[in-house]
């Protein structure tokens, strides 16, 4: 008799604002068709990380579904760097940017049997003051909007929205920044300075239009000069970023150096305000499963 194989579930109950309850059934109903065990795991926000590498200790798989969004994809990619194991996902968070890249489809069906498919890729990482990023990071309004989203009780994209506003009355002055990188240096004034393994956001705007998440590079994407208006509308998705005001740097490793402390996040979590980011590539780090 053959020995079943082991996968783990990790969702997150609290991301986004699709029903978990409805993913673990669809989860337990495809998983019938194959010889897998499912261990599911639901984080709490404590101790997370721990718990997830001793149930890989324990159940060694050879898979990892994760039902959540960025914030989630990395803490697991985080507690498990140093394994050979593929994740899936199955995009159910805020911030679903990295899924929204890697073109995964939109039903929980579709996502499960990608999730559980023989594709995937190897891509990159970010160091970031020694913090991982799988996806996108920023400087500036986008971070604070994080900000003011992760302390609202709204979820989902109409808690993004609502907080557009407050974020905008918040708005401050540009900031300076320096930058080295390529052996180079570049001094400028900034709205926003975004880390991009990738090339959108969750709501699909198109940041970084040279990105690639396998190629052993980022990019830091300077937008100078941001009108209201326009961050408005990238940020709820409606338009592409499309005008002039943009330098996009790529590289392997940079320094950035700030005047004044400036808002900083990581895939969707607020990590604090920064006046200096080391940042560096990290090739081929995470196997996703794709379509």
């Amino acid at each position: 008799m053959a020995v079943k194989k082991k996968y783990i579930l990790v969702v997150n109950p609290i991301s986004g604002d699709l029903d978990k309850t409805e993913i673990l059934k669809k989860t337990e109903a495809f998983v019938a068709q194959f010889e897998v065990d499912i261990i599911v795991y639901e984080t709490s926000g404590n101790e997370d990380e721990e718990a997830i590498k001793n149930l890989y200790k324990i159940h060694k798989p050879e898979r990892i579904i994760i039902a959540g969004g960025d914030g989630t994809i990395k803490m697991v990619a985080e507690a498990l760097e140093m394994h050979n194991v593929i994740f899936g996902i199955i995009p159910s968070g805020s911030a679903n940017g990295l899924s929204v890249d890697l073109n995964l489809p939109s039903t929980i069906e579709e996502n499960l049997a990608v999730a559980f498919g023989n594709n995937f890729i190897a891509m990159d990482m970010i160091s970031i003051n020694g913090k991982k990023s799988i996806h996108l990071s920023d400087l500036g309004l986008n971070a604070q909007l994080v900000k003011n989203y992760e302390n609202s009780s709204t979820r989902g994209k109409l808690g993004y929205a609502l907080q557009v506003i407050t974020t905008l009355n918040e708005r401050e002055e540009p900031f300076s920044a320096t930058i080295k990188a390529n052996n180079q240096t570049v001094n400028c004034d900034a709205q926003m300075i975004v880390i991009a393994n990738s090339q959108k956001y969750g709501t699909g705007v198109t940041i970084n239009p040279n990105g690639k998440i396998n190629d052993g590079k980022f990019e830091l994407v300077i937008l100078k000069n941001l009108d209201l208006v326009v961050f408005a509308k990238i940020i709820t998705g409606n338009i592409p970023v499309n005008f002039d005001d943009v330098e996009i740097i790529s590289t392997d490793n940079a320094v950035i150096q700030l005047n004044v402390p400036v808002s900083f996040q990581i895939d969707g979590e607020y990590i604090g305000e920064e006046t200096e980011l080391e940042i560096n590539i990290l090739p081929s780090q995470m196997k996703v499963a794709i379509l």
